[in-house]
């Protein structure tokens, strides 16, 4: 069976984090039919209620609905996984740099808040994703980010920084009210033998292609 990665903090909900092996979605989740969305980089959120012939734009899912497993993609982005079990409620949400900036996570929460979610309630996981010592920055980067988010950048190498997404990613999980956040500290980039990394294969001159899968259901 192929290697899944788990968080405690989404225990009694079926999930995985995958490394660059596949998940055996039917063993995570018996029956569970998997729905995605075509990811662009946005704040967008889908509400899922079935499976989608054409999958919209979007960068996250919610539902409520049982038999539905969300499923995202990443390679150095960071997964969030997002339940609420006493609502029923879940959610998964692509977070890169331009997302989380954007409010993909702020607005995951929200949609799972208007399917019944109390924020105090809501538990969610960051897999695995391009660590702080692993992500360098230029100035140009830097830019995007306000003076006040300056704690998640360490001084680099002249006019470069060393960015901390998902210290970023918590911190805009935590500005919606979510308080209960587990980091899995996976680096995608730095162990090739486990993850996939577009930055990694892009500084190597290899293919790109490679992605994890996280997905995250309610049990019929």
């Amino acid at each position: 069976m192929a290697e899944a990665l788990h968080s405690d903090l989404l225990e009694g909900i079926p999930h995985a984090f995958s490394t660059c092996a596949p998940l055996d979605l039917q063993g995570i989740m018996p029956g569970g039919v998997l729905v995605r969305v075509k990811q662009v980089h946005s704040a967008e959120v889908v509400f899922a209620t079935e499976a989608m012939a054409a999958p919209l734009e979007a960068d996250a899912l919610v539902t409520d609905q049982p038999g539905l497993l969300l499923g995202i993609v990443t390679a150095d982005c960071a997964p969030v996984l997002l339940m609420d079990e006493r609502a029923g409620v879940v959610g998964a949400a692509h977070a890169g740099w331009r997302g989380a900036v954007s409010g993909v996570l702020e607005n995951t929460i929200s949609a799972m808040v208007r399917l019944g979610s109390d924020p105090a309630q809501i538990r969610a996981a960051i897999g695995p994703t391009i660590a702080q010592q692993s992500y360098e920055v230029d100035e140009a980067f830097r830019a995007n980010f306000a003076e006040a988010e300056g704690r998640f950048f360490e001084s680099g190498r002249h006019s470069h920084w060393q960015f901390d997404l998902p210290g970023f990613a918590a911190h805009r999980i935590a500005l919606a009210g979510v308080t209960h956040v587990d980091d899995l500290q996976e680096d995608t980039y730095s162990r090739p033998d486990r993850f996939h990394s577009f930055r990694r294969s892009s500084h190597r001159g290899e293919n790109t292609t490679g992605r994890q899968l996280s997905v995250i259901g309610l049990p019929h």
